[in-house]
């Protein structure tokens, strides 16, 4: 499957069916993410329910501190 993250056209395994899914596949090494999936902010608890499809936009953003 095919998706957009961050504006970029990414192949994705076949076996990331769910957001969560494909959070832990990116291995951001983060605990809080914010994502909009096809332009519709998701609620944390969405994300292992929020299945993924070809072509569908991902925008994920995770914070960093500095210092």
């Amino acid at each position: 499957m095919k998706l957009v993250i961050n504006g970029q056209h990414k192949p994705i395994d076949d076996s990331v069916i769910t957001v969560s899914d494909l959070i832990d596949s990116l291995e951001l090494g983060v605990k809080t993410v914010v994502v909009e999936w096809n332009d519709q902010i998701l609620t944390k608890d969405l994300h292992s329910t929020t299945k993924l499809a070809d072509g569908d936009k991902i925008e994920i953003v995770h914070f960093v501190g500095g210092g």
